[in-house]
């Protein structure tokens, strides 16, 4: 967990209308039945993204902000189209109540872009991950992973993990937005590539013969 960025707080919350009151400190607010809950993000096959910084706004008014954060792995199961069957975890991207707001910059390495995506959270999900969705031989399971996917073109789609067995469920965000070139605002001039992207690993291989965007997403 990250000190809070106010400066990046105050143009989130002013870019999607929301009154989220005087920030608080996690120590005030306490936790989720099962501890903290997790983000992850991926990619499909070979196409590979670099999330920077990101920034969380959660139910009880936490404000994170996000610098060093888990690396976005591609996922083999996700080839042409998303995959219901993605499992990840993280170790740095955690919060400890369900997210209002997100935001996060990334760099799209197959698209060759920065991107800056905002999302508003249904308050459906907060519902989902204070849930329990049953039982299995480790104790009690939770939706308790957010799980993002990157795809080219500057596709965004998220899903809750079960910590048990089952597909991942689908979230339709109240608002998401993704920006790129002259539209960023929050992401602008941060990156990992300043001086270019190059493909690498096996990307120049998996793409040989397609047609961007390599799938539909």
């Amino acid at each position: 967990m990250k000190q809070c960025c106010l400066w990046l707080f105050l143009i989130l919350a002013t870019l999607t209308g929301c009154h989220t009151g005087e920030p608080a400190t996690p120590e005030e607010t306490g936790g989720m039945p099962y501890g903290k809950w997790d983000f992850a993000f991926f990619t499909p096959k070979a196409l590979y993204a670099d999330v920077t910084q990101a920034l969380v706004i959660d139910e009880k008014g936490v404000v994170y902000t996000f610098r060093t954060l888990d690396a976005v792995q591609p996922s083999g199961v996700t080839v042409g189209t998303w995959s219901n069957r993605v499992r990840r975890n993280a170790q740095f991207n955690q919060a400890r109540h369900p997210p209002v707001m997100m935001l996060f910059c990334w760099d799209s390495v197959i698209d060759k872009k920065t991107y800056e995506t905002r999302i508003v959270f249904p308050a459906s999900l907060r519902t989902r991950m204070l849930a329990p969705t049953g039982q299995d031989s480790y104790g009690t399971t939770w939706y308790d992973t957010l799980l993002i996917g990157l795809a080219p073109e500057g596709r965004v789609r998220v899903w809750l993990q079960n910590s048990g067995i089952g597909e991942n469920l689908p979230v339709e965000p109240q608002r998401l937005t993704t920006l790129s070139g002259e539209k960023l605002d929050a992401c602008k001039g941060i990156t990992q590539h300043p001086y270019g992207y190059a493909y690498y690993g096996e990307t120049p291989e998996f793409i040989k013969d397609k047609t961007y965007p390599y799938g539909q997403w």
